[in-house]
């Protein structure tokens, strides 16, 4: 009996020696920061380009994601961590929100929303709720669940949707792991149903695009009705590869993942001679690890002409990296519905000078006073990016 506690305690010592020395090792070799979690949330020190000017719109909210702006001009966000959508009316328009009115709640870790056709459609875990609110007073009545297979969540557990022009429902789910053959089709890809206005479920099942490992953010153009998207690559592959990317998603289009990513990095593990030769093409590239999330075009009127149909690109930062990066909003020039210049800070100070983060930038958009708002999820703040008159 003695000899049998020894053999354990020996195997428990063990255990605990192998584990540390896998995790000395990944720190070491595999550039982990921690820069996500050190620091307490506050409100950080945004800087802006000259001309601009910050503050914040609302505070108290738990894990906000993404947001909307709603057919009355309000923006709604996806309040994450209390399993609600919210409105953050400003009534008297002085960049604050009145109030966190509660649109509907007891829903699963909801993502994004959109409005459609009379009734808000809801990203949740598992898939997606519509929202009716028949008597326009504020709050939704019913909550029709239209599609609930997207389980287990694995690595990734948030959904994106969006509609395209032709009036299908988009749905983005990331990967289960880093890098791996994935079981379901459906994950670290974007599928499409028919439309779901009048339904009670989701339809007309389709494979959108494929080999997309994280496409977090998804927008439609304005003006051309392609669909763009952020893109998070594959970690533990070091500092600065493979690079993060947006995509034009083209309509049965491979993006790559596993075998290949940002278009030319053959995957260690899963890659194969050509494993990049036939994969659609970033339409931008940007600094590894940068963990881009939502992203908007500049719609808006208040910002100098120079801005107008820009790109606006949430990054919410590193864990995979030795030195942080991200934490900030960049801007990416356009011409004609096309990049025409590099990628540029336009927001940053949620990294600090020590390595720790204020907060952590989800999503961009642009409300209908011309304002370009952010949400953080480590600070639980929606912050207001203006021109000064």
């Amino acid at each position: 009996m003695r000899r049998n506690k020894w053999l354990t305690g020996l195997l428990v010592v063990l255990g605990i020696c192998v584990a540390a020395a896998v995790a000395i090792y990944l720190y070491a070799r595999q550039q982990i920061n921690l820069a996500g979690v050190l620091g307490d949330a506050a409100v950080a020190n945004v800087t802006v380009p000259e001309g601009f000017a910050v503050q914040v719109f609302a505070d108290g909210l738990s894990g906000p994601r993404f947001m909307a702006v709603g057919p009355d001009g309000i923006l709604y966000v996806a309040d994450r961590g209390n399993d609600r959508i919210v409105a953050l009316p400003d009534a008297n328009g002085d960049g604050r929100a009145d109030e966190v009115r509660v649109l509907a709640d007891g829903l699963n870790n909801p993502h994004n929303m959109v409005f459609h056709k009379e009734a808000w459609y809801v990203a949740v875990t598992e898939g997606v709720v519509r929202l009716t609110d028949k008597d326009g007073d504020g709050v939704v009545e019913s909550q029709t669940t239209l599609i609930d297979t997207y389980t287990p969540p694995g690595q990734h557990s948030s959904r994106t949707i969006a509609f395209l022009p032709d009036g299908r429902l988009l749905i983005s789910a990331g990967s289960t792991c880093n890098v791996c053959e994935e079981e379901d089709p459906r994950r670290a890809a974007i599928t499409s149903y028919d439309s779901p206005v009048g339904q009670e479920e989701l339809t007309g099942e389709q494979i959108y695009a494929s080999g997309l490992r994280n496409a977090v953010g998804l927008a439609v153009h304005p003006d051309t009705g392609q669909l763009w998207v952020t893109n998070n690559g594959r970690d533990l592959m070091g500092d600065d590869t493979p690079p993060e990317t947006v995509y034009i998603v083209e309509e049965g289009g491979d993006y790559g993942w596993p075998s290949c990513h940002s278009g030319t990095v053959v995957d260690p593990e899963f890659g194969f001679e050509g494993a990049c030769a036939a994969v659609g093409q970033p339409a931008v590239t940007m600094q590894a690890h940068s963990a881009p999330l939502g992203l908007a075009f500049y719609t808006g009127s208040t910002f100098p002409a120079e801005y107008h149909g820009d790109l606006f690109i949430a990054f919410h930062g590193s864990w995979n990296r030795s030195v942080p990066t991200g934490y900030k909003v960049v801007r990416v020039p356009m011409a004609n519905g096309t990049p025409a210049g590099p990628v540029e800070d336009f927001a940053t100070g949620w990294l600090n000078s020590d390595g720790s983060s204020d907060g952590r930038p989800v999503d961009v958009a642009v409300g209908s006073d011309g304002a370009l708002y952010v949400s953080d999820d480590k600070g639980g703040f929606i912050y207001r990016i203006y021109a000064q008159p």
